[in-house]
């Protein structure tokens, strides 16, 4: 090898080591540091490096048993003497003092975060955040942080298990069934507004829920759809009618026009209706919705079709193939979600036998791309 690739090579050795040894340094003072009875100086935290921050709350977790997600910190505790997971390991186990803590590490954790990720809003509520606090994320993190912001005051998602699951993993979480949109500040509706024009601009994506006033008078075309998913394309359609005063029961769709300001729901009903130009985008997002629908059935789709879609997504579109065929499910809630289309034949003769190839190909490739989105999201830890 060149001496000086050698020579190189081993000062950066040499440096990596250093930085591993300040890091120990830094935090050895808090292995022993009782968490469960001192308060952590916010002074003493702000002077740490965000490499730092991170590892310390895995410590106070970790003091605890807790396992984590995030290969880095987990690493770290496995080094520690004292450590010893606990696979039972639950949140209800924290002191009030420790949660009082955990609350200042995240606090300076947050403080040194280049942009924001998920786990830091709760420090946002009272700032305004902009596109420059926003970094590019994939799926799973958006939805995770458009939902954080009413997450904080305990709102639950009964329509999207794996997001109710992500918060009641938290330990700041605390479930309110009584929660209700209209509680969210000024500067929380603002937040939430940056956050979703952040995805959407990230995306590309030329329309999105939201922003059906501005063709309430003016025709939507099916170019301007494209990229947009099944559940957006469905909320969308939905919109025109919100912005009409319609009162809706089903969670998915209430949950998201609740806190916009422009939401609200006519006493009467009956005098919810749509203009000429709203019926004929109405009618341009049903065709759209179609489209994705039968492409499932009639032609193999390449894996990049479901990239970006959630495990719950996923799983409706897959079964959806065998639905179309009229099979009865076992499992309740996707029972309900096939009855309400209006396609939907129930048929107690279905069997496999009626699949085709290309059909059974997409099964595969939908089956494969579940399997993905769900390791991606454990990626998060908030």
């Amino acid at each position: 090898m060149n001496r000086k690739l050698i020579v190189g090579f081993t000062f950066l050795l040499i440096a990596v080591c250093a930085v591993n040894l300040f890091a120990q340094d830094a935090l050895k003072k808090w292995h022993g540091f009782d968490f469960s009875k001192k308060t952590a100086s916010k002074i003493e935290l702000a002077k740490l490096e965000l490499y730092d921050v991170e590892l310390l709350r895995g410590i106070v977790f970790g003091k605890r048993g807790r396992i984590f997600k995030e290969k880095s910190i987990q690493e770290y505790l496995q080094k520690q003497a004292w450590y010893k997971s606990n696979p039972k390991f639950t949140n209800a186990i924290l002191t009030a003092m420790e949660r009082k803590n955990i609350d200042s590490i995240r606090e300076a954790e947050a403080a040194k975060h280049g942009f924001i990720q998920p786990g830091d809003l709760r420090f946002w509520e009272n700032k305004t955040i902009t596109e420059e606090n926003l970094s590019p994320n994939t799926a799973a993190e958006w939805r995770v942080l458009i939902a954080e912001i009413e997450a904080i005051r305990g709102k639950t998602f009964p329509e999207e298990p794996w997001l109710q699951k992500y918060f009641e993993e938290r330990y700041w979480y605390k479930a309110n069934p009584n929660y209700s949109s209209t509680s969210l500040s000024e500067n929380s509706r603002r937040n939430l507004t940056a956050i979703i024009a952040a995805r959407d601009k990230q995306r590309k994506v030329a329309v999105s829920p939201g922003d059906m006033d501005k063709f309430q008078d003016a025709l939507l075309t099916e170019t301007m759809l494209e990229g947009v998913t099944l559940n957006e394309a469905r909320v969308m359609r939905n919109e025109f009618w919100a912005r009409r005063g319609k009162r809706f029961t089903t969670p998915g769709y209430r949950s998201f026009y609740e806190w916009q300001d422009w939401y609200k729901p006519l006493k009467n009903q009956k005098l919810v209706k749509l203009n000429e130009t709203e019926q004929a985008n109405v009618k341009v997002i049903e065709n759209y919705e179609k489209k994705i629908r039968e492409k499932v059935t009639q032609e193999v789709l390449s894996a990049e079709t479901f990239e970006g879609l959630f495990t719950e997504d996923l799983r409706v579109l897959r079964n959806e193939i065998y639905a179309r065929h009229g099979r009865v499910f076992k499992d309740t809630e996707l029972q309900k979600t096939f009855t309400a289309m209006s396609w939907y034949q129930p048929n107690a003769a279905y069997n496999d036998a009626m699949l085709s190839e290309t059909e059974l190909k997409n099964l595969k490739l939908i089956l494969e791309a579940e399997k993905n989105a769900t390791s991606k999201l454990t990626e998060i830890e908030g």
